[in-house]
């Protein structure tokens, strides 16, 4: 319950925060910056809609006498039970393979031309019209062969050349390929090949963990001491996500709502539908896409295809910050200026801005729910802080087995008694007939 009243609230800066992420091919990074000009007027336009909308003062808290919709019941001592946190040798074992898988062993090849699943260093431009475009250049790029990373023929192309051979390509690019300028256009692309690697499998040594640079990891044991610890970490955050969840589900069941808050859900609405668009814009021009091609429809009926969906997630948030607000009330708790401006400080670094100044400037009129969703959280610790948790035993895979090898020991029994059964009662019977015949 707090994960989605904490999604419901979060900022609308996804964009910007998801612009850098992501590694790329040349061709990719063409796409996205064509996408990027074609989505940037709509982005432009969504982003000074949300900036210059504003909500009556009903739609915040303290426009608010809570009491009015909600009345909490149950909230203290709260009982609840959670599967303790747990990492299955599997898991370890499967990124141990995982790495094994991502990290070939690589030998440099020199009496040989390239074939197909070899690992290449290439150096290429591409022209259209005997022009160099966008995103076409590369210098020391590694490919492999067989990945259908490039357009249809690069890397067949590439198969049969020699370490410091030069080729030229004539190319097409698709059709329907993102970048406007590129698509269905006849380029060549003069490559240039630099070394050839042949792939085989990494054992799992010492030597191999070493070559993965982790700070304070060299060897197998420590690795995969690394690797559970990793994994404890996450499990151990969803451990107490899932605690937090099953308090605020009693919680919120305990409770009694009178009647909805409109405005507040209205501004919840938008929050959703914001954050929906902030996060597939930012996706769609990653990926050198335009928005229509991901959902398969334009925005607008996108939202009008899922507006039941968000207005239930709408709704649900704005009744749970209700109950958390009244429940803060009751008991005294609240959030300083200091609090607040600490926690910005800290996520103007987080996100990438030069002072806490510029990032509440980003914010704007949502500086007032961020105050909201500072409380809020408070309340939810403070509820979790106040229940009895029970830790329950993780399903796990030992368990499983044992379970699995009880139920065939059970059949096995059961079958061996079936058999003596039907064995005593045929003795029985040939006993019988040999008595009526005498």
């Amino acid at each position: 319950m707090k994960r989605l009243l904490a999604m419901t609230m979060a900022l609308s800066l996804t964009a910007a925060l998801l612009a850098g992420c992501g590694d790329k091919t040349a061709e990719q990074e063409s796409a996205a910056e064509t996408a990027a000009a074609e989505t940037e007027s709509a982005a432009e336009e969504s982003q000074a809609a949300a900036e210059q909308k504003t909500y009556p003062r009903e739609a915040y808290l303290d426009g608010l006498d809570v009491d009015e919709f909600v009345e909490p019941g149950e909230y203290m001592g709260v009982e609840v039970s959670v599967e303790a946190p747990y990492v299955s040798d599997s898991q370890v074992d499967s990124a141990v393979q995982s790495a094994l898988d991502s990290h070939p062993k690589r030998t440099e090849i020199t009496d040989r031309a390239v074939k197909d699943g070899d690992l290449t260093d290439i150096s290429y431009v591409g022209k259209k019209d005997g022009v160099a475009f966008d995103g076409g250049t590369a210098d020391n790029y590694e490919l492999e062969i067989g990945s259908d990373s490039f357009i249809d023929g690069f890397e067949d192309g590439i198969i049969g050349m020699k370490t410091g051979e030069t080729k030229d390509l004539n190319l097409t690019f698709p059709e329907n390929y993102g970048n406007a300028d590129l698509a269905g256009a006849d380029v060549v692309f003069t490559v240039t090949l630099n070394k050839i690697y042949e792939l085989s499998d990494a054992q799992f040594n010492d030597e191999f963990v070493a070559g993965l640079s982790i700070d304070g990891v060299t060897t197998t044991e420590e690795y995969r001491q690394y690797l559970y610890d990793n994994y404890m970490q996450s499990a151990q955050a969803q451990y107490e996500a899932d605690v937090q969840d099953a308090v605020m589900d009693v919680v919120f069941r305990n409770a009694t709502f009178k009647t909805d808050a409109k405005d507040l859900e209205d501004r919840y609405f938008d929050r959703v539908v914001n954050n929906n668009y902030a996060y597939l814009n930012s996706m769609s021009m990653m990926y050198g896409m335009n928005l229509e091609d991901i959902l398969g429809m334009s925005w607008d009926d996108y939202v009008a295809e899922n507006e039941e969906s968000i207005r239930e997630s709408a709704n649900t948030a704005s009744r749970q910050i209700l109950l958390l607000q009244a429940i803060a009330e009751r008991e005294g708790l609240t959030i300083s200026s200091e609090e607040i401006s600490s926690d910005l400080m800290a996520q103007a670094i987080q996100n990438g801005y030069n002072s806490g100044e510029d990032y509440v400037n980003a914010l704007g009129e949502d500086i007032k729910s961020y105050g909201e969703m500072l409380l809020m959280n408070k309340v939810v610790d403070y509820l979790v802080e106040n229940a009895v948790v029970t830790q329950t035993e993780p399903e796990t895979e030992e368990a499983a087995a044992e379970e699995t090898v009880s139920e065939e020991t059970s059949e096995a029994e059961e079958e061996t008694a079936a058999e003596e059964t039907a064995s005593a009662e045929e003795t029985a019977s040939a006993e019988e007939t040999a008595t009526e015949e005498e």
